[in-house]
């Protein structure tokens, strides 16, 4: 058995390896278009389903399992997925300013006969930025590819007040729940 990671996020590939896992990557060409009205935990684990089906249909072989994920940044009820350019991320940065907001991550793993799939949630609280520490932040690049702009472990750390949940998450792949789901429905340990 084999597992696929369908995702090009360095941040993904880091934590399972992190992990011990030993893992290929095929990247999704899933339509990642998200319906009006819907939920952000039912829009993080429809995109990682849509993600982990399409990487297990065109690349998987018998046995393998799969793993899709997701992740989007939810403040005053306004999805933030990844930024589109500079602007756009300081537009996000400036609206995460001085409050709390939530990291939503879907999880999907599938094998030959089963998908399991669910959403973690995550507090964030950000300090009052100043526009020029936006500015700055944004010209470093790294929160260009990075849902809500910012990289937790990155160099946004100093922007953070506090955080409720897992941390992990807020990086793109919860940990926790992935190891859980691994284990209960697919009698693989981690440790």
């Amino acid at each position: 058995m084999s597992i696929i990671l369908a995702s090009k996020s360095p941040r993904r590939q880091e934590l399972l390896t992190m992990l011990g896992v030993k893992f290929d990557i095929c990247v999704s060409n899933a339509d990642e278009t998200i319906k009006e009205g819907q939920s952000p935990d039912s829009i993080v684990k429809e995109l990682a389903l849509k993600k982990a089906k399409a990487v297990k249909d065109e690349h998987a072989k018998q046995g393998d399992l799969v793993i899709g994920a997701d992740t989007i940044v939810v403040c005053d009820n306004i999805i933030f997925g990844k930024p589109k350019d500079e602007m756009d991320a300081i537009n996000m940065l400036t609206a995460l300013s001085g409050k709390e907001h939530y990291v939503y991550s879907g999880i999907a793993v599938l094998s030959d006969n089963k998908e399991v799939f669910d959403s973690v949630k995550t507090k964030v609280v950000f300090k009052p930025l100043t526009r020029d520490e936006v500015e700055r932040y944004v010209k470093t690049g790294e929160p260009m590819d990075k849902a809500g702009a910012y990289a937790i472990q990155g160099l946004s750390s100093i922007f953070i007040e506090g955080i409720e949940g897992d941390f992990y998450n807020v990086m793109g792949l919860p940990l926790f729940k992935l190891a859980e789901i691994l284990k209960v429905y697919f009698d693989i340990n981690i440790v």
